[in-house]
């Protein structure tokens, strides 16, 4: 679960700041997927699968000021260029990779405390996987503790409340926005490197299929909170790992479906209980009446089978389930939305 949620959480916290600055980035998957081509690429050539996450994130980072160029500087629109950057970065990708199919690259070094990794059980839970992961959660520690810590943390956040006011105070909006913008991409290059190297590994054309997405939902889904963004990631990474494990077992998919509801149910009450919003319990209740048919259903039809393509689009029905959950009390979910989020900046207002 945690190895198949790194490349979400990466992607999203770099999408979290740059949204904290006041840009919508919807180039993420392409990104990600120029990350994941580059990155192979490089760990290949070189042998060295550090030099391709760095490379990775320097292709992410780069792609990502194409976008702040067009956005920023020239004031294209952004959903519009992060939809084409997003196609561009697809295509891009594919013709790289044509001769690199097939090929594995090389092993990317896992933490070794031998005085830690040896205890029972949490040993293997929290010891037994690679340095990016622990990179991973240590860059939204660092990201929480520089929005709400320091001052060019407050000043990234003004500019996204509001970019005429911190233009007069005399704050450089645009400097600002695309070092955010570049932050972001080389994030979400380094979670595309991370499906190539570590969680397939190896480079097929479109392997991100739609995770970038996903990364993009999960920033509200954690309501443009870093601490958050690793519990959605967690979530959504542990409905792909749930997905893949019922396809090889042949479980019955009622039963599972009963539980990611339940699971959905839980994260539901916890947001609840500091918002204490009626909307909101109702839906949890609906949400809990669900789970409960779903589970009588199971017990019903014990021999019910889905077929595997239908289990493949868990992850993504998922995330459509939690966003129309959240954003059905449209005050909340626009609570921690920065005000400037999409707005276009011109320096002359």
């Amino acid at each position: 679960m945690i190895i198949a949620a790194t490349p979400l959480v990466l992607a999203s916290t770099g999408e979290l700041v740059v949204e904290k600055s006041g840009v919508l980035n919807l180039g993420v998957e392409g990104m990600m997927i120029m990350g994941a081509v580059v990155g192979f690429i490089v760990a290949v050539e070189s042998g060295t699968p550090v030099a391709g996450f760095v490379i990775a994130a320097l292709a992410g980072a780069l792609l990502a000021l194409i976008f702040g160029f067009l956005t920023q500087v020239l004031l294209s629109n952004q959903v519009a260029t992060g939809l084409a950057l997003t196609l561009f970065g697809l295509g891009l990708a594919a013709l790289m990779g044509q001769t690199y199919t097939g090929i594995r690259p090389p092993q990317t070094t896992r933490l070794d405390i031998s005085e830690v990794s040896n205890f029972p059980i949490l040993g293997d839970m929290l010891f037994s996987y690679d340095w990016i992961v622990y990179f991973a959660l240590a860059l939204v520690g660092a990201v929480w503790w520089f929005l709400n810590h320091t001052r060019p943390g407050l000043v990234l956040r003004a500019v996204g409340e509001n970019h005429d006011a911190a233009h007069a105070l005399g704050y450089r909006v645009i400097t600002i926005r695309l070092a955010a913008i570049a932050f972001g991409g080389a994030c979400a290059g380094m979670g595309g490197a991370y499906l190539s190297l570590v969680r397939v590994p190896n480079w097929s054309e479109g392997m991100t299929a739609g995770i970038g997405w996903i990364a993009l939902a999960i920033v509200v889904f954690a309501s443009w909170k870093p601490g958050r963004v690793i519990i959605g990631a967690w979530l959504f990474g542990g409905v792909t790992i749930l997905q893949i494990n019922i396809q090889a077992a042949n479980l019955n998919i009622l039963a599972i479906a009963a539980i990611v509801l339940a699971l959905v149910t839980v994260v539901m009450i916890a947001f609840n209980l500091r918002t204490k919003s009626r909307q909101g319990w109702i839906r949890v209740a609906f949400l809990g009446a669900l789970a409960l048919l779903g589970w009588a259903m199971a017990l019903t039809w014990p021999d019910f089978r889905l077929d595997s393509a239908y289990l493949s689009m868990t992850p993504y029905l998922t995330t459509i389930v939690v966003l129309v959950a959240i954003s059905g009390d449209r005050t909340r979910a626009a609570l921690n939305a920065p005000a400037s989020l999409g707005r276009v900046f011109h320096a002359s207002n």
